[in-house]
């Protein structure tokens, strides 16, 4: 199975980045870009030697790009019509990142910025996507921009707007929910709008890629059929948790989900407020973010933002959300904070390992994604989608611990055929076809894994799993109408038989958690299948059907939906599960390391060499001993990770740090 490593390519002649690859690949390292002494105003009160000197810091510290935003209210004072002075500033604006061998992406249609909506002032109320005489000025406003600076050397790219789905928010309008035919089409008109002008540049939409394939909430802007109009999926992630490491791995599992149309998975915006955490914290958030999001294929970074905003304490948004004055990887006087130094190392680090020619090897292991995530099937309820977001979100995590190579696969694409494992956690729908493709690879060979889930609602609550006994060897147990609730505050799993990597007699404990639906578990007697671990009442817990060549695994009880609601849960004891189906089906993590704290990943080179990611969960310092499972050695990096280019035994991790090494003489 391939995992999404698609970068950006320039066509030849026109405008890179001086992270350029030799074939025209690029990695974007750049920042979102306010000055610190305008924020959004900054073009009315335009101060070239604030740029420069803003500019200059960032460039001193490996970021060669920034995103910037015409401030629409500025920029079209009315109808065809552009205001001169803005034009001239941004001009300047340009030329200074030229002289500064830096790029930047302009971003069109800014009317929401920080907690705050703005509109021309003549747009008297018309619909945004839908008012053909609205469309047709926004369309004309962008033609014009780009027609004006599609030839300038420092245009590294083009995006239509900042998160438009809340500047135009359904709820808003007060005419219900945008459709996504209107939002298609009126993207596909601003797209063409600058590709009527010659323009070569990649261009995106910039709505967050927070549609109905990534959230399970539809706002109109579908991923997928805005997928053909762009060349970037951009997310934006601001993720609010109650366990480290799912915070940790959100923004990544995101970029997973977003292996759509092969199309590169650029890091838009994310960041943190000063007003939020620590500076020490913070640097550990962007050091988790950045690394994760590269090992989930992200390959670029545009962290929120360039500097606080202490000056602007009375002007809008500000005034009324001032933690949005201190997101910045400055402080108010140009100071650079960890966040920006943590990009500098992230910076070193990705030109010491030739990153624009490393890609993610293929494999084996399928988390499998239901299509109820994102289909409107009828008659089925918001908690359907948002209870498999979770669920696949925390079997990542699980995976991750295991030092599993797992890949998103979505059913809704068609589940691959070329895995050996397949992870379906805590499913209560799949297709009648989805399940058919699932046992048909159980039969050719694979290891199915799948666990019993009962809903989060009442409605039609049970498993729509069709002849569930007969697939996986059992008669269950269940009433209609009823659940079968986990009285236990914990759930004690006994293994009765050596089970991969878990040995008989060993057990396994988990937290109990869900609502008095959720909280359920499947009451089954083998009819066929081999009880492989019971509960502390001694009831199967999971149980094994071989098939053809391979094998149907089921879990009777939740156990990823109940890490799921679970606060501060993890490392919990799913990723021993997952690392026992492992072996099963036998897959080999390439590189491990037996504490579940410490993630492993390894990235491919495509001169044959092999660097190898260890990233840290603990908030306090750890030592591990890797298995090379293919053989060969751990070679520290000259000069990174505080390593002098020698053989690594062992890894040394600071508080959630972060260690790359090669792999020498290991696979390739």
């Amino acid at each position: 199975m391939r995992r999404n490593a698609a970068k950006l390519r320039i066509t030849p002649g026109t405008s890179s980045v001086p992270t350029a690859g030799e074939d025209g690949a690029t990695v974007w390292i750049g920042v979102n870009y306010w000055s610190r002494t305008g924020g959004p105003l900054m073009w009315r009160d335009y101060r070239p030697e604030v740029i420069d000197e803003e500019l200059s810091t960032m460039r001193e510290h490996g970021i060669t790009l920034t995103r910037s935003f015409f401030f629409w209210p500025d920029f079209m004072p009315a109808e065809n019509t552009l205001d001169p002075e803005m034009l001239a500033h941004y001009d300047d604006f340009l030329d200074r990142h030229r002289a500064q061998g830096m790029h930047t992406i302009p971003t069109f249609l800014v009317g929401h910025m920080s907690g705050q909506n703005w509109d021309p002032v003549w747009r008297g109320g018309r619909d945004i996507f839908a008012d053909p005489s609205f469309v047709a000025q926004q369309e004309w406003y962008v033609r014009e921009l780009t027609a004006r600076w599609k030839d300038h050397p420092a245009v590294a790219g083009w995006l239509l707007t900042n998160e438009i789905p809340i500047y135009g928010d359904w709820r808003s309008r007060g005419i219900g929910t945008l459709d996504a035919t209107t939002v298609t089409a009126w993207a596909k008109t601003l797209v063409n709008a600058v590709r009527s002008t010659g323009a070569t540049q990649p261009v995106s939409v910039g709505d967050g890629a927070w549609g109905v394939e990534m959230t399970g909430a539809d706002n109109g802007f579908r991923v997928r059929e805005l997928e053909p109009l762009i060349d970037f999926h951009g997310p934006h992630v601001y993720r609010m948790e109650t366990d480290p490491v799912r915070q940790h791995l959100g923004a990544a599992f995101v970029c997973e989900l977003l292996d759509i149309g092969g199309k590169p998975v650029i890091m838009e915006e994310f960041g943190v407020t000063s007003d939020y955490v620590s500076e020490e914290n913070a640097a550990h958030y962007y050091r988790q973010i950045l690394h994760n999001t590269l090992l989930a294929g992200a390959t670029g970074w545009m962290p929120w933002n360039n500097t606080d905003y202490d000056a602007l304490w009375d002007q809008e948004p500000y005034s009324h959300h001032p933690f949005e004055m201190h997101f910045g990887i400055t402080d108010d006087a140009g100071r650079p904070k960890e966040q920006l130094r943590e990009v500098k190392r992230f910076t070193e680090l990705l030109a010491r390992v030739d990153f624009p020619r490393l890609s993610r090897p293929d494999t084996d292991v399928a988390l499998v994604v239901s299509s109820f995530l994102e289909r409107m099937y009828p008659f089925t309820q918001p908690e359907d989608a948002s209870s498999v977001l979770n669920h696949t979100r925390q079997a990542y995590v699980a995976a991750r611990e295991a030092d599993l190579p797992v890949g998103v696969a979505r059913e809704a694409d068609g589940l691959p055929d070329d895995c050996a494992l397949y992870l379906l956690p805590s499913a209560k729908q799949l297709t009648a076809g989805g399940w058919r493709h699932l046992v048909a690879r159980a039969e050719a060979g694979a290891t199915v894994y799948a666990s019993f889930f009962m809903g989060e609602h009442i409605v039609q609550r049970g498993p729509w799993w069709p002849k569930l006994d007969e697939t996986f060897g059992v008669v269950k147990k269940l009433r209609y109408g009823l659940t079968e609730p986990v009285e236990d505050d914990e759930l004690v799993l006994t293994f009765q038989r050596d089970f991969g990597t878990i040995a008989a007699g060993e057990r396994l404990v988990f937290a109990v958690a869900g609502t008095e639906n959720s909280r359920s578990y499947l009451p089954v007697e083998p009819d066929g299948a081999e009880v492989v671990a019971t509960d502390a009442h001694g009831r199967p817990a999971l149980l094994t059907r071989r098939v053809g060549e391979g094998q149907l695994v089921l879990s009777t009880y939740p156990l990823e939906h109940m890490a799921a609601v679970t606060p501060r849960v993890n490392p919990e004891p799913t990723w021993r599960l997952y690392a026992a189906l492992a072996a099963e089906a036998g897959v080999t993590p390439e590189v491990s390391v037996d504490d579940p704290r410490v993630l492993v990943a390894r990235m491919a080179h495509e001169d044959g060499r092999s660097f190898v990611w260890f990233v840290s969960q603990s908030d306090g310092p750890l030592s591990v001993t890797p298995t090379l499972a293919g053989g060969g050695r751990l070679r520290a990096l000259d000069g990174g990770n505080g390593g002098d280019g020698g053989e690594l035994s062992t890894v040394d991790l600071a508080p959630y740090g972060v260690v790359v090494a090669e792999l020498v003489d290991g696979p390739r």
